[in-house]
Formats: C-alpha cells, structure tokens, sequence
C-alpha cells in the first residue's frame, strides 16, 4: 500500500518515519487521510471505525510503531485486571476466583468480576465496556473470544488468558487447565477396578471440551476393560446440582439401572447423591458414585465422596501469573499448560452389590 510518506511532496513537513521522530495521531491521520478523531477511536477500540479503514491504521501504526498507553497502569497507580465467567453461582467458581485473587493480591492488582449469563462468548456490550475501562489483562473462564475481539484487545495491548476453555483456541492463545481426559480415565477404571460393569456417566454441556475430554476418558476405560458403552447409560446437563439429580432419576429409576456412576462435577454428583437416596438406594452399597473437582465439600457429603481431584485454585493462580507477566511486557515460561488431576477414594465407591 503506497502512502504519503513515500511521497516527494516538498511543501509538506517531513513524516515521522523519515524524520526518525516519533509520530503524533495528527500525522498518522493526515499521511492515510483520514481524521484525528477516526485514528483516536481506533486507538481506544471504538467500534465504530469501518473494517477497511481501522486496518489501515492499525497498519500505520505499527509501520511508525507508534507507542499505545499500556492498559495496565491507571493513572491512581493500581492495576486491574477482569476476571470473566460464563457462569457464576457454585462452589467451583469460588476456588477459581480464590486462585487468581491470591496471585493477584501478590501482585498489587485488584481484581473485577464480569459474567456473561451462561454464554461462551463475550457479548459486544462486555468488549466495549472492557476497552473503556481498561484492565491491564482479561481471564476469560470456560469462554473464548471472537478472531475480531481478539483482534481489537490486541490492538489495544491487553493481553488475556482462557482458564478451562469451552473448546479448541487457536495456538497463540494462553491458555491453563487441567487433564480431563485422564481424569475421566481414572475414575471410570477405578470402578471397573472394583468390579463394576453397568457404569453410567453424566456429561456437562457438549459444547465445552472439558466435558467431552472428561467422557473420552470414561469411554477409554470402559474398552480397556473390556466393557460395551451402552448409550443407555449416558445422560448430560450442566455441571449443577439440579441436571445430576434430574439424570441420576432417569438411570436409576428403571429395572436395569447401573451399579456405578461417574458424575461430570462434585456438583452433579451431590444431586445424585440425593436422588439415590429418594429411591431407598444405599450408596456405596446398592449404586457407586464418583464425582469430578474435588471441591472443599466433596468431603463432607454423607458418605464422603469419591472424586477427582482438579486442581482449580492453582489453574486459576498459574494463569493470572501468565496475564500478568504478559501485561508487563515479559515473556511467561510456559503459555500453554495443562496440569495433572488425581482420584480421591473416599466413601462413595465399593463394589458392586452381589447378584442373588
């Protein structure tokens, strides 16, 4: 693309690019022939600039590598960053926003809360909202941005990091969440272990890949052992309460239903917990039951649970230690990183009741 400072145009100052000077909006708008005002948005992240037009000055931008104000240091001295949930509401929550406020709190950076009502996409409102604040960084919790909000936080030097992601993030995006495929491995074969053949499972939402990583898991364990999935005995819902106990109903209410389940959370699992005890059903004794995060109440349920162990404070730690590194221009170690989950046999779990 030709451009005015490659222009012989004796009566005009020189360009900031000749000249070596650093550039003002002002030049930067007069050499592509726009206005002040349009170059000022697209700096601050309107989004009311044309397609065409903001690439053309983010262009020029980075050509005269004009330097933008980090985010990350309000004038009143104290960073920020913003924390967002899909969802808020359980105890699951809570362990993650315990892990980025120990980290942040270290760190001398507040902290906000944004959620976006159970979707796992970021509204327009929350995007602009957020590049008016601005926060030195976003954790985006279970969610993702578009390709074009990416773009525009980038644009605007705030890096962010996906705690648990819903699905696939391209390859340069930070990312921090756990092993849930050998986590849904270990606790199905641990009931395979004790004997167990009708194993059901309940799923979260299908459009979230730890949910699908967790059911691979579960999937792999059962023909390691030698065991057909019977789709039968495959429910799903959310990770709450309220889908464990409606899924554990329908499987445990017929002739046939299974001696074990593996519940998606600790959450879903409490629901089955509860329901196993409307329908008389003794747990370990009449129907196993493993749950999966190993949430401070897992281990007061009556019986204690049985559960997979994900390490959601340290995930939540790790990544607001990468936003920050990333927020003051430093290059983390790792940007990727997948931590190590582990089974913890408690009371819930036995073998199977003997057939008479």
């Amino acid at each position: 693309m030709s451009s005015i400072a490659g222009t012989h145009r004796p009566d005009r100052p020189t360009t900031p690019e000749r000249a070596g000077s650093a550039p003002t909006i002002a030049q930067i708008a007069e050499e592509l022939g726009v206005s002040v005002p349009t170059v000022s948005k697209v700096l601050n992240g309107r989004s009311d600039v044309a397609p065409a037009t903001r690439r053309r000055v983010e262009e020029a931008l980075e050509r005269h590598r004009y330097r933008r104000r980090r985010p990350g240091a309000p004038r009143d001295g104290a960073a920020l960053i913003d924390l967002v949930f899909h969802q808020l509401g359980s105890t699951w929550s809570m362990e993650i926003i315990r892990g980025v406020e120990e980290a942040a709190a270290a760190a001398r950076t507040s902290v906000i809360l944004s959620e976006l009502g159970g979707r796992h996409r970021p509204p327009r409102a929350w995007l602009e909202t957020t590049l008016a604040r601005p926060p030195a960084g976003v954790l985006l919790v279970a969610s993702q941005l578009t390709e074009a909000q990416r773009h525009r936080l980038v644009s605007r030097s705030i890096p962010f990091v996906v705690i648990d992601t819903d699905g696939d993030t391209p390859a340069d995006v930070p990312t921090v969440g756990s092993d849930n495929w050998s986590g849904g491995l270990a606790a199905t074969r641990h009931l395979v272990e004790l004997g167990h053949r009708r194993i059901a499972a309940i799923g979260g939402p299908s459009d979230m890949l730890c949910s699908r990583a967790r059911l691979d898991g579960y999937r792999s364990a059962l023909a390691a052992g030698g065991i057909a999935v019977d789709p039968a005995l495959l429910d799903s819902g959310n990770f709450y309460v309220e889908p464990g106990y409606a899924a554990a109903r329908r499987l445990l209410d017929r002739p046939d239903r299974p001696t074990a389940i593996f519940a998606g959370s600790d959450m879903q699992a409490i629901g089955v917990l509860r329901a196993a005890q409307e329908l008389g059903l003794r747990v370990p004794h009449d129907v196993s039951v493993v749950g999966y995060d190993d949430l401070p109440l897992a281990q007061w349920t009556t019986p204690a649970l049985t559960t997979v162990r994900q390490p959601l404070t340290e995930m939540a730690a790790t990544a607001t230690r990468i936003l920050l590194d990333l927020a003051a221009g430093r290059q983390p170690e790792l940007t990727r990183v997948n931590l190590a989950t582990e089974l913890v046999v408690r009371e819930t779990t036995a073998p199977p009741p003997a057939r008479g």
